[in-house]
């Protein structure tokens, strides 16, 4: 085909659902008289990326947004932190970080440093990798996007200086407002301290280099950092004209979201998981099938237990019991109930084991007890 090819961008109008929270915008904007002034929701969904699959990353994957509309109050930034705080601390995190910053630290810092104002875009987009490809790979793509040298180097000190800070572990998140004082306006001093305040309990770490890629954001911004992800676990911030881009009013919003996958991934890898769902089996018990005739009783015994609240596995035709064990065994089903012709004509069930090898017989009706001894 000697036609030239286009970039991947401009090869169609439609995209996949790419986040929740512009969908959430449209519907706001389109039926704000039916919704109460103040108005939360959460919401668990897939969307996806057209992102080169890597550990933790997908082309598909699951979002689990809050999103908190219609109030300006750093209370709602607030409530979204403790309310994140409080699921990863019951899913059993204790070395989490929300780090917290707002776009106009970003935009003042950027001032300071003497980045033209229409480069602020640009210099966002390369901030946003200083945690992915270091100083050395932020100064070369702040370079390459127009910004001088100059700016760039005052701009990576800032930073720099806000990485001892952290390193040093005293009073961080004073001091980086201490440093600030000088360079961003007391209104959004104000608002940061607010929420470090109202969130005193949560982890959060003030973090003047936090730039999230997403250009609606307008307010505090905030991400959740694990030591051995590369990546975060879940963000979010205020998007306060986000929804005015679909309706005639400006209504004030902010919202987090958590990457199910990526929250999955290090609870696996650390063995997070609970016994009952890490070494979860797909039933309680397999019951045996002898033969063609003996089908219904196995089919009855099973509808037995079940009522007493089991996970029955019933084996799909009759065979061999060595290859009935096996299968069990395989599927690491931890009791099977062997129902064979001297059991049925005995009106009883052997119960095994499977952990340790130990069986008894029993009635039918004992057989649910002798499982859950």
């Amino acid at each position: 085909d000697s036609r030239e090819l286009k970039a991947e961008s401009e090869l169609t109008d439609l995209a996949l659902r790419y986040d929740l929270t512009v969908p959430l915008a449209r519907v706001v904007a389109n039926n704000r008289n039916e919704l109460p002034k103040f108005f939360k929701r959460y919401q668990i969904q897939p969307v996806w990326r057209a992102d080169r699959p890597a550990r933790g990353r997908f082309r598909e994957f699951y979002q689990c947004d809050v999103d908190s509309i219609g109030s300006s109050s750093m209370m709602v930034e607030a409530e979204l932190i403790l309310a994140v705080t409080a699921i990863l601390r019951r899913l059993g995190f204790s070395d989490f970080t929300i780090r917290l910053n707002h776009r106009e630290v970003l935009a003042d810092i950027l001032d300071t440093a003497g980045v033209a104002a229409d480069k602020h875009g640009v210099a966002l987009v390369a901030i946003d990798k200083l945690d992915k490809i270091g100083s050395e790979g932020v100064a070369a793509e702040l370079a390459e996007r127009g910004i001088s040298e100059n700016a760039a180097d005052m701009l990576l000190n800032i930073f720099e200086q806000t990485q001892k800070i952290v390193d040093d572990g005293k009073q961080v998140n004073r001091t980086i407002v201490s440093n600030l004082i000088n360079i961003v306006s007391n209104e959004v001093l104000t608002d940061i301290g607010h929420i470090l305040t109202y969130a005193d309990d949560c982890p959060v770490q003030l973090d003047p280099s936090l730039a999230r890629g997403l250009s609606y954001y307008t307010g505090a911004i905030m991400e959740i950092s694990v030591p051995d992800l590369g990546g975060s676990l879940g963000g979010g911030g205020r998007y306060d004209g986000l929804i005015g881009m679909f309706g005639k009013e400006q209504i004030p919003a902010c919202g987090f979201s958590l990457g199910l996958e990526r929250i999955l991934v290090v609870m696996d890898e650390r063995g997070m998981f609970p016994p009952e769902i890490a070494e979860s089996t797909p039933a309680d018990v397999m019951v045996t099938v002898w033969s063609e005739e003996t089908v219904g009783e196995s089919l009855k015994l099973a509808a037995e237990l079940r009522s007493k609240g089991l996970r029955v596995s019933v084996y799909p035709e009759p065979d061999k019991l060595g290859k009935q064990i096996k299968y069990a065994d395989q599927i690491k089903v931890p009791w099977v109930c062997v129902l064979g012709e001297s059991e049925i004509a005995a009106k009883q069930v052997t119960v095994k084991n499977m952990r340790t090898g130990t069986q008894e017989t029993t009635v039918i009706s004992e057989a649910a007890a002798r499982m859950n001894t």
